[in-house]
């Protein structure tokens, strides 16, 4: 079983160190480590953030654990040359199309959302974004209009392939938890919606025993804070999955429990070859100070075992170990909490 290591910037190599710490816990034979440099580590010391050699490890891993990227001495470069687009590249070269978030309030820290916390203890969702289409994607650029005026334009587009293989992704993560799958649109203004809305209903035929419904993204915005509990798996489209994710992590209180997997076509032998990190980002105010918390990078850690390495048991014992830590007490800054980066680490891995 081969784990691409790709720390990055930031926090996230002390974030990786704690993640790394709770797999070798474990004590899986056969698990083999190819560590890489990307993102402004990546730039500073081979002049892109993606290079080759990276992009050969991550090709020949069955999962890749990513740390973060971001650095603020790259602010000045080329697009193409920021630290960013070391994960859109490996996106793009490994189609990851399918982006699993799941937002849950663990118990304790409903006072720490931003919802009132009879409201916020009801959230247990998973979101799956489309990664690897929409505006994000499509034809963009800054021209200028006949009488002077600047104009920028991005183009929004969605095949119907596209949309299906997300809906099955969708479909099939519903059937494994309440069977009920709500899609995100806005049919209402957009045609590339409609076409979305209709390929959704025409997969929904193989799959009978979910429940599917269908609501705009403003609403389900406006949901999300309202009544979180009605959601069980959301599926949408690139642009808006990436604002509704986001807007999820603030329901649950802190940017810094929520994990990602993003998958694709390809296989291991164990489930789906994928790439898992923390949404939280790099953090560079507190790179080195040993106050970043480590559990979204190990709750990720989590995802890669289940998804890509099918290890369901251990999996659940690495979330089980983070939920005790919580409700023993131990929590980093963005929780309220004084325990440093090492000692939350050190608290997974003994309960585990």
């Amino acid at each position: 079983m081969k784990i691409a290591v790709l720390a990055g910037d930031g926090i996230g190599p002390e974030i990786m160190e704690q993640a790394l710490a709770v797999l070798a816990a474990l004590k899986l034979d056969g698990v083999e480590l190819l560590h890489a440099d990307v993102g402004g580590t990546a730039y500073h010391r081979h002049g892109h953030p993606l290079p080759p050699e990276t992009l050969e490890i991550a090709r020949a891993a069955d999962a890749i654990l990513f740390g973060a990227v971001g650095d603020p001495s790259c602010d000045g470069l080329e697009r193409h040359l920021r630290p960013e687009q070391a994960i859109l590249g490996l996106r793009h070269a490994l189609t990851l199309f399918a982006n699993l978030r799941p937002a849950t309030m663990f118990p304790g820290l409903e006072s720490l959302s931003a919802l009132r916390p009879e409201i916020a203890e009801t959230i247990d969702l998973l979101i799956v974004r489309e990664l690897n289409g929409d505006v994000y994607f499509g034809e963009k650029a800054i021209r200028t209009l006949d009488d002077g005026r600047r104009q920028g334009f991005d183009f929004m587009s969605y095949a119907e392939d596209e949309v299906r293989r997300i809906a099955h992704v969708a479909f099939r993560a519903a059937e494994g938890r309440d069977r009920r799958l709500c899609s995100v649109d806005k049919a209402n203004v957009l045609e590339t919606s409609q076409l979305w809305r209709d390929v959704v209903i025409e997969v929904a035929k193989e799959y009978p025993d979910v429940r599917l419904n269908h609501m705009y993204v403003d609403n389900c915005a406006m949901q999300l804070v309202k009544d979180p509990g009605q959601f069980d798996v959301i599926v949408t489209g690139n642009l808006f999955g990436d604002i509704l994710s986001d807007q999820a992590s603030m329901c649950v209180g802190s940017i810094g429990m929520l994990a990602s997997a993003s998958l694709g076509e390809a296989h291991t032998p164990w489930g789906t070859k994928g790439l898992y990190e923390p949404i939280h980002g790099s953090a560079p105010d507190i790179a080195g100070t040993g106050k970043a918390n480590p559990m979204a990078m190990v709750l990720s850690l989590a995802m890669l075992l289940r998804h890509s390495l099918g290890r369901e048991a251990e999996a659940a014992l690495v979330e089980k170990a983070v939920a005790r830590t919580l409700e023993d007490g131990i929590k980093g800054a963005d929780l309220g909490g004084s325990a440093g980066t090492a000692e939350i680490g050190a608290a997974i891995v003994e309960r585990l």
